[in-house]
């Protein structure tokens, strides 16, 4: 059950065996964090099971999770360590440390520092469709969406992903939603709720935000016409999945809604495959709606036709951004 949405294109014919991409993965599997090592990322067993497979295949869709364990030293501790190894260089010697060395005091405490920190661990979901030719995070940012697919191109080599974009902006169709006269104008499916944010594209970034309010109002449609546009708006669709759709074509806050889940199996094993397939299935006729909802897919290297929210101000989106791929490692409850 993904609490947020992040869609990627998979290269066309993309499909490693099993075997071959269970490889590629335990050869980049987590390991926890070293004395000094203030990061570290790798692939872990979806099931939760110790020494278990880093993909698993549940009715044709493939799951794979990403931990990503930190340690951070609070400033103020690492400032009064790093200061304090500065005041015994000036009482020893009687004179201050200069900047270069004062930073590589502060490295130092760094370090002296780290094998006490305590380790925070977070994971994220990945689901690769291969009929769709999707791949699917569950990252809650477009940063940690970023370093899961940084993680995947360096395990899989040759392997490059692009975001994918929509013919009509999302910004662009949120406000042709919200200016509609009735939800006769909406896209078949489709509600929407009553949760929106409106932010003006000018220096001060003016921001509207509505919660627990109706949006087919005299007040929004004030709003957009005075230049304000939507980055986020409340959807459900066939009173079975709610959600948050973004300007950035995120999905977040998703919600199966009653029914979705009713009767699942409550062991562990048999649950975890129920609730990759009812959880992948829903999704898979969903991203559809939505996507037909928005123009299309964008072609890939194209620039999008300009499209505006009439009589709001015009949105030009962009040319579908492309991860490359590449071999170079860096140096630094679930939801189903």
């Amino acid at each position: 059950m993904f609490k947020n949405v992040t869609i990627y294109r998979l290269p066309p014919g993309w499909a490693p065996a099993l075997p071959e991409l269970e490889a590629a993965l335990q050869a980049a599997a987590f390991q926890a964090c070293g004395a000094t090592q203030d990061k570290s990322v790798g692939w872990i067993a979806p099931r939760g099971q110790a020494h278990g497979a880093l993909v698993e295949s549940v009715a044709g869709q493939r799951i794979l999770q990403l931990q990503i364990e930190t340690k951070s030293v609070p400033g103020s501790v690492l400032r009064d360590k790093a200061q304090q190894a500065a005041d015994e260089i000036e009482a020893r010697s009687g004179r201050k440390p200069g900047k270069k060395e004062l930073k590589a005091l502060r490295e130092d405490a760094l370090l002296a520092l780290l094998p006490q920190a305590f380790a925070r661990q977070m994971q994220v979901w990945v689901w690769i469709d291969p009929e769709n030719g999707w791949l699917v995070t569950d990252a809650s940012s477009q940063g940690k969406a970023d370093e899961v697919i940084s993680a995947l191109v360096r395990a899989c080599d040759g392997l490059s992903l692009d975001l994918l974009q929509t013919q009509l902006s999302p910004q662009s169709a949120m406000a042709q939603w919200l200016l509609a006269s009735s939800a006769n104008e909406w896209p078949s499916g489709f509600v929407v709720e009553r949760e929106c944010e409106l932010k003006s594209s000018d220096e001060e970034k003016s921001t509207v935000k509505f919660t627990r309010h109706p949006l087919l109002t005299d007040e929004v449609r004030q709003h957009i016409s005075e230049g304000k546009l939507p980055t986020r708006l409340a959807l459900s669709w066939e009173g079975r999945i709610g959600l948050l759709l973004s300007e950035s074509l995120q999905l977040k806050k998703i919600t199966f809604l009653d029914g979705v889940f009713d009767d699942r199996p409550m062991d562990s094993e048999s649950g975890f495959d129920t609730d990759v397939a009812l959880a992948t299935g829903e999704l898979r006729q969903l991203i559809p709606a939505l996507l037909q909802a928005l123009g299309g897919p964008l072609s890939l290297g194209a620039a999008a036709p300009i499209e505006s929210a009439k009589p709001g101000p015009t949105v030009t989106p962009q040319t579908a951004p492309r991860v490359a791929a590449h071999t170079t490692p860096d140096d630094d409850g679930p939801p189903f």
